[in-house]
């Protein structure tokens, strides 16, 4: 090559755009980093609830906190587990709202709720306060109710439907909870209880080691149930659980025994929803044999689905509700109108 053509060449100055010189400088840009704080920041119950409500009872000093979303459909009342908080539904009731009213209620000794007594948390205490709270805010004509409970709270809603003091029930959900298996377990509770970290800094920190270290894997369902679960310890200037459940060990065998066949002779509607196949029982298999109510298993989650798979959750609870054909007054044959309001 003759040298004197070299000065014909183009020549690249630093300022050109770096994506003319290689095909390698093509580099997209690197998504935005989180702060640890903005991680596992807590937030508002406002962006998947339309309100909350305290519920007065009459004639005692009880104060229950509720969470509501939607304005249509049957009401899908659900009960958290022990240590949780009516925001374990959060996530879900942003989707069942869709189709469903949603009340998410704290339990006695949870969340806001307020007691005369927060340690009775007796079931026959228990399924009094859900009656209590139901028949305040519906009086005597409540529309049609499917319960929902989980863990602890699916106790309370298998005790309340046996009952039958629900003159519109319509359906009943339990997740992940079987009385051999939680029987079983008691023995054990207290020292998995002791066993949890106790003692919070910063509530980023108790929401981190709930995903973590403890039963959630959902962070951003963390971010919404976790600081209900908590209040400031001014003495030890640090965060401790709202709810002592160690203190009520006396409590735990009557949630459990006798569950699996209160369970089955509710005669409304029956799902039951489980983290695992190893947890049935033995009148449960045979019932579920018999097809006295219908399983899911939700794999690939904890302890607690519906925060750890929020939107097959609520489409298990839809879908139930729609297969069913439970609407806003209970139980509707197609084909026949709806009753006049």
């Amino acid at each position: 090559m003759d040298p004197s053509n070299l000065t014909s060449l183009p020549e690249y100055s630093s300022e050109e755009d770096p994506q003319k010189l290689s095909a390698f400088s093509n580099v997209p840009d690197r998504p935005a980093t989180q702060t640890y704080l903005q991680k596992y920041s807590p937030l508002e119950w406002s962006g998947y609830f339309d309100r909350e409500d305290d519920i007065c009872i009459p004639g005692s000093n009880d104060v229950f906190h509720v969470y509501v979303a939607g304005s249509e459909g049957p009401v899908v009342f659900c009960l958290h587990g022990g240590g949780y908080s009516g925001l374990s539904f959060a996530l879900a009731a942003s989707k069942i709202k869709e189709k469903a009213r949603v009340v998410a209620m704290d339990l006695r000794g949870h969340g806001k709720s307020c007691t005369e007594n927060d340690l009775d948390l007796s079931i026959e205490t228990l399924s009094n306060d859900v009656l209590a709270v139901l028949k305040t805010a519906y009086g005597d004509t409540p529309p049609a109710v499917v319960l929902i409970g989980h863990s602890m709270g699916g106790s309370v809603a298998v005790h309340v439907a046996a009952r039958k003091a629900i003159s519109s029930l319509a359906g009943l959900i339990v997740v992940d909870v079987v009385e051999g298996t939680a029987v079983a377990s008691l023995i054990h509770m207290q020292k998995i209880l002791s066993s949890r970290m106790q003692h919070f800094p910063t509530i980023e920190k108790a929401i981190e080691w709930s995903v973590k270290g403890g039963s959630l894997r959902n962070i951003e369902s963390a971010r919404l149930s976790v600081p209900s679960t908590l209040k400031y310890d001014d003495s030890k200037k640090c965060y401790t659980y709202r709810t002592r459940l160690e203190e009520t060990e006396s409590y735990w065998r009557g949630w459990y025994e006798g569950l699996s066949e209160k369970f089955l002779s509710c005669s409304v509607p029956k799902l039951l929803l489980l983290a695992g196949t190893d947890r049935l029982d033995r009148a449960l298999t045979i019932g579920q044999m018999q097809g006295k109510f219908q399983m899911v298993v939700v794999r690939h989650t904890g302890h607690a689905i519906q925060e750890d798979a929020p939107d097959e959750f609520a489409s298990l609870v839809l879908n139930f509700v729609s297969r069913n054909r439970i609407g806003p007054h209970g139980i509707e044959i197609l084909g026949l109108p709806r009753p006049q309001q």
